[in-house]
């Protein structure tokens, strides 16, 4: 029998890269990553290479069933330079966690978009809807809005393998929710990219694509962004149970603001102003379940004897989750030394 394995990776596109994917076809598969060969494709028409010398390489790091289509994979990889060194635009390899002692829950917040109208489903043509408030975790058609589109990409995560944690409707309207849970930097990269990717692709069938725009509607106007607010724990936050240990680390975050800010995502000033549960990109806080700081200490956290995690609200939703950990493993690992 022969099998589709889709091969999906990052461009080389700033500031904000693209996802990319090809097929090929391989008679019998296993499903095993150690079965999937090293490819190649031409970085030249990807901003990843010159024409002159435009082999890159791609190398699986993640696999696993593709339920839209028959006898087929999804193949996350990452992008190396011909030599084998990682290229500069893999993010995933400046990851610090081999040992997979941190965890990540990404909270990946989007607009569905419509390419014809340039504006979520719910919009009229060239005006709003009624003010923000009703979306939130709504149920019917005058709230909710591209709810079948949402629903399938549950369905093919949950086929997929995917642990996908939960959906919602956001506070704008057209504007939705999933959450991704990994023991491991990298699967939880991993994950988030091919969740986009099978989002995109079902998104397609609807002739819809998806805005990962942190704030797409304007600054000025009084509707909510989108993030990918950043949850993570390492095992001494999970396991010691101590305040001054958050502390720490929450110290170590606002003396390294242009390091995460620098890879949280473009236009992310759009969206930090102070307003709509943001701090602003100018300061730096954080405090128990607070919403409108940099960085909430969940209440969970303290009721569980300073036990727990953190999270980061910074992070925009066209964030790459690669960078985003890297830069949190460092940080963090800072405060704590």
């Amino acid at each position: 029998m022969k099998s589709k394995l889709e091969y999906i990776w990052l461009d080389g596109y700033k500031p904000t890269q693209s996802l990319r994917s090809k097929t090929q076809v391989r008679a019998n598969f296993s499903g095993k990553l150690e079965e999937c060969p090293m490819w190649s494709f031409d970085g030249s028409s990807t901003l990843q290479a010159e024409g002159n010398d435009s082999d890159c390489l791609l190398k699986p790091v993640a696999v696993y069933p593709d339920p839209d289509r028959a006898n087929a994979y999804l193949v996350m990889t990452e992008v190396l330079n011909a030599d084998g060194t990682p290229h500069a635009s893999n993010g995933r390899a400046t990851i610090n966690d081999d040992d997979d002692d941190f965890w990540f829950g990404f909270e990946q917040e989007y607009f569905l978009w419509d390419p014809k109208t340039r504006l979520p489903p719910g919009f009229p043509p060239g005006g709003y809807p009624g003010p923000q408030g009703p979306y939130y975790c709504s149920v019917g058609a005058t709230n909710a809005h591209g709810r079948d589109v949402v629903e399938d990409h549950l369905y093919i995560c949950l086929e997929a393998g995917l642990n996908i944690e939960g959906i919602n409707a956001e506070v704008a309207a057209g504007q939705w929710e999933y959450q991704i849970f990994a023991k491991g930097a990298k699967e939880a990269g991993d994950q988030i990219w091919v969740s986009r990717y099978l989002l995109e692709r079902t998104a397609e069938r609807y002739e819809l694509t998806i805005n990962y725009d942190p704030k797409p509607l304007g600054k000025d106007l009084d509707w909510n962004g989108s993030g990918m607010h950043a949850n993570f724990s390492n095992g001494v936050m999970r396991e010691n149970g101590d305040e001054e240990i958050f502390t720490k680390i929450c110290e170590a975050f606002s003396k390294n603001i242009e390091r995460h800010i620098s890879v949280y995502g473009a236009n992310n000033d759009q969206r930090l102003t102070g307003m709509h549960e943001t701090q602003s990109i100018e300061a730096f806080s954080y405090g128990v379940s607070d919403r409108g700081a940099s960085i909430r200490i969940p209440i969970t956290t303290v009721q569980d004897g300073w036990k727990g995690r953190l999270e980061d609200r910074r992070t925009a939703s066209n964030a790459d989750p690669y960078k985003v950990a890297a830069a949190i493993i460092k940080t963090t690992k800072e405060g704590l030394a």
